[in-house]
């Protein structure tokens, strides 16, 4: 594997365990360095004895400005200045707008959006001091399209979208590029337990795997994607192409 990363510090929030714990192997494995930020302490420091002394475990609770700064100073004193963020995490309630309470809604809201802005805020002036890089804000394909029985998840996903396009305009000037990705359905811990993995609609028959949203992370993280920002990145097996429904 390449050594793409070498000499680049990342922090993935969310990065404990499911999609997270996928993108801090990858950035590993090709030479880089991570902090991985999250709520889940003992299964942010499994991986971190897992991934050795390239990595380091930050306890960190996304809705929380002041957990944020304290990450970043902890990452910052043990790697120096980063020049990666993945804003990676994020939950999931099940509800409709009929069904749903405002206070479900809202912590989907908190922890999918708010979380990002904050990690976007406190993290973007270390990849300025660094001298750029990337931020890659995961949406999701309900950032792309609408999903009955999920409208907090929705809402904050094509957010997620805006903040992104807001935050690469501003950012740009600072050699930083933002990016979001928009996975379809990924097998998963947040995923364990809803219906088939495999979508009606999905063109590529068989189920998203982590590593396919990190092959997406390694490169818009990477100098070879210097040329993209401000823009939606889709890996979904084809959920999005349209309706796989002839008209008869």
């Amino acid at each position: 594997m390449s050594r793409r990363f070498e000499g680049k510090v990342a922090f993935v929030s969310g990065g404990a365990r499911g999609l997270g714990a996928s993108h801090a192997r990858r950035f590993v494995a090709e030479g880089g360095r991570v902090v991985i930020g999250d709520l889940l302490d003992r299964e942010g420091e499994a991986l971190v004895a897992e991934l050795g002394e390239a990595a380091r475990y930050v306890h960190l609770d996304v809705i929380d400005e002041a957990s944020w700064q304290v990450a970043r100073e902890a990452a910052e004193a043990a790697f120096g200045p980063l020049s990666i963020l993945v804003n990676n995490a994020g939950i999931q309630k099940l509800g409709s707008t009929l069904d749903s309470s405002l206070e479900d809604f809202d912590a989907v809201v908190k922890v999918n959006l708010h979380g990002t802005f904050l990690g976007t805020k406190t993290i973007a002036p270390s990849l300025i001091a660094a001298g750029g890089g990337s931020i890659i804000n995961v949406s999701s394909i309900a950032g792309m399209i609408g999903l009955p029985n999920t409208v907090g998840y929705v809402a904050a996903k094509w957010a997620v979208r805006g903040l992104t396009k807001a935050s690469a305009l501003e950012l740009g000037p600072h050699k930083i590029r933002v990016n979001s990705i928009h996975p379809g359905r990924i097998v998963t811990e947040l995923t364990a337990g809803l219906n088939s993995p495999i979508r009606p609609n999905q063109l590529i028959r068989e189920p998203g795997q982590p590593q396919d949203v990190s092959n997406l992370v390694a490169f818009l993280a990477s100098d070879e994607s210097r040329f993209s920002t401000g823009c939606e990145f889709i890996v979904d097996g084809g959920r999005y192409v349209g309706e796989n429904d002839p008209v008869a």
